[in-house]
């Protein structure tokens, strides 16, 4: 590699950087709000909507799509976070 293109590839990486670590703040308040997500459910059975997933999925294809944003990368993106988040919640869930 160039010495151009290793000093490109580094500023883009530290581009990268600040956004990783914009996303862990996303992720920080996500986590907040599920923690009280999880306080308003009666029983583990209420912790899979599947209805709920379907409609995320449809809205984020759809807004994909509109910014020109491959939408194979934020449908597996989307269902990874939602998916971690339901294990999350089997884990914390503390009633019956």
């Amino acid at each position: 590699m160039s010495p151009y293109n290793k000093k490109k590839l580094n500023k883009l990486r530290k581009s990268l950087d600040i956004i990783d670590k914009q996303l862990l703040n996303i992720f920080k308040r996500r986590t907040e709000i599920v923690k009280q997500v999880i306080k308003t459910k009666k029983f583990k059975k209420d912790i899979i909507d599947k209805k709920r997933i379907d409609v995320i999925l449809k809205k984020i294809k759809k807004e994909s799509i509109k910014r020109k944003i491959d939408p194979k990368i934020t449908k597996r993106i989307w269902k990874n976070i939602i998916w971690s988040y339901i294990e999350y919640e089997y884990r914390n869930f503390k009633k019956k």
